[in-house]
């Protein structure tokens, strides 16, 4: 069992090492046919076969990872969110596949990519260790229901990579009238969001790799029908330095983070959620992240973002992305509607 769960483990770095070569392929095929001193047709088709063949072969390692990890564990990898995660990444890499091969666009794998090595990181942050399977997931109709939902849900993904390549090309950067300047404000907040999910993995792991630890106390009351209250303390552990401390806690160890040695907020008491202090700190940190790394993209680009990237696009028919997003997404929604049903 832990041999198949070590060679699971080394499949997984495999194919995200060859996700992010992948992703560095595409993007040469987009962007390097500027500077290209041969045919730039001949250079984003050559680095187009690249990337798909780097995309092919690290799906085939993530196929390993995802069989190797189901003989080990002894049922099927989509039981927890970090199993469901990655499933959810290599689903996504196989609806692209799909999609690429009918319309053999790089610039689809340059925005899919990305997406894919965003959603595996976030899977990294959940526990990866095997779990066993409670009684209520031992159902075949929840692994249809499961699977077919994610697969569902990989082709939205490429839908809502076209879409997003299509909304930076229509734009037009140049208008400067209300309706131009609303247009780009939006297409940019769209990139913000992006990079804020981003700023979320950078936070999150850099603060890991730093072991930060804080940890608080949270006395909770609850009350029964009858009226009887009930208090309880629980300790609540932060691996971010502390903005929001849990509602009605004490401090225990709050390891200080520039010069900030306690908490600055409060969780509001209407955020009475499982772990709802951690949550709204952790949605401060990202965002906070998320802005820092936009201004250093802003400041090195010197302008919008998206009218950085809409320059390398001129060359792609709008027409064909919508055709993309529509055939994903009318492939996708009859699987999401049939894992639906097959809830259990």
């Amino acid at each position: 069992m832990n041999q198949w769960l070590d060679f699971s483990s080394n499949a997984f770095i495999f194919a995200f090492a060859l996700y992010c070569f992948a992703f560095i392929a595409y993007a040469i095929a987009v962007a390097g046919k500027r500077w290209s001193n041969r045919d730039p047709e001949k250079h984003k088709a050559r680095w187009g076969k690249i990337g798909f063949g780097l995309t092919l072969a690290g799906w085939l390692g993530h196929l390993a990872f995802f069989v190797t990890r189901w003989i080990g564990s002894g049922h099927i990898p989509t039981s927890n969110m970090y199993e469901f995660m990655t499933f959810l990444g290599m689903a996504i890499v196989f609806a692209f596949i799909i999609v690429f091969l009918i319309y053999r666009n790089p610039f689809l794998g340059a925005f899919t990519l990305p997406l894919v090595i965003i959603i595996i990181a976030y899977a990294s942050v959940f526990p990866s260790e095997v779990q066993p399977l409670i009684p209520a997931l031992n159902s075949v109709w929840l692994k249809i229901h499961v699977t077919m939902a994610a697969t569902a849900e990989a082709f939205f993904a490429v839908g809502f990579a076209a879409a997003l390549i299509q909304l930076i090309r229509v734009v037009d950067f140049t208008r400067t009238d209300k309706v131009g300047k609303r247009a780009r404000r939006w297409t940019e907040f769209a990139l913000v969001v992006i990079i804020v999910i981003v700023g979320f993995l950078v936070a999150v792991f850099g603060f890991r790799s730093a072991g930060y630890l804080s940890e608080f106390k949270q006395t909770t009351v609850s009350v029964d029908d009858a009226g009887k209250e009930t208090t309880t303390v629980k300790e609540v552990k932060y691996g971010l330095p502390p903005i929001f401390k849990p509602y009605n806690s004490e401090a225990v160890k709050v390891q200080p983070f520039l010069g900030m040695k306690e908490p600055l907020l409060e969780t509001p008491s209407w955020m009475n959620g499982i772990n709802a202090g951690r949550k709204l700190n952790t949605v401060a940190w990202s965002i906070i992240t998320g802005v820092l790394l936009y201004g250093l993209l802003r400041l090195i680009a010197r302008k919008q973002l998206a009218a950085v990237i809409s320059p390398h696009l001129d060359d792609i028919d709008p027409e064909d992305l919508d055709e993309i997003s529509y055939r994903a997404i009318a492939i996708g929604f009859p699987l999401f509607t049939l894992g639906r049903l097959s809830s259990p």
